[in-house]
């Protein structure tokens, strides 16, 4: 009998990002499970990228790793996110969370929402 394939990671998240996460875990007590990341519909675009503190796991949760702390994604995200890396970059006016994602095929200009098209899976 073959052995199963394992699973391909959907998201890799960078040391920036991972440091982050753990900043805001270190604040979050323990009532936080984890960050969880998503997409909505929104925007002049048509989809945007969502993060948030997560109370809990919710059943069909991809769970990735972060140096001991736990990024979530949303099992609707999943196809948007496959292949994606989080970074969180900081510049004179800003600092976020910013994902490369080789999915994304544009964004608005004010770069708030994108437009992504999901994942081919091969069976």
């Amino acid at each position: 009998m073959a052995t199963p394939r394992p699973r391909p990671q959907v998201m890799s998240i960078t040391d920036a990002a991972a440091a982050r996460i753990a900043e805001i875990m270190s604040k979050a007590g323990s009532d936080a499970a984890g960050i969880r990341v998503g997409v909505e519909k929104g925007g002049c675009a048509g989809m945007s990228y969502k993060v948030e503190l997560a109370k809990d796991t919710k059943p069909g949760d991809e769970v990735i790793d972060s140096n001991g702390h736990r990024v979530l994604i949303d099992p609707t995200a999943v196809l948007f996110l496959l292949g994606t890396q989080m970074d969180y970059k900081i510049d004179k006016m800003s600092a976020t969370f910013v994902f490369n994602n080789p999915n994304q095929t544009s964004a608005c200009g004010c770069g708030e929402s994108v437009a992504i098209t999901p994942a081919q899976v091969l069976s």
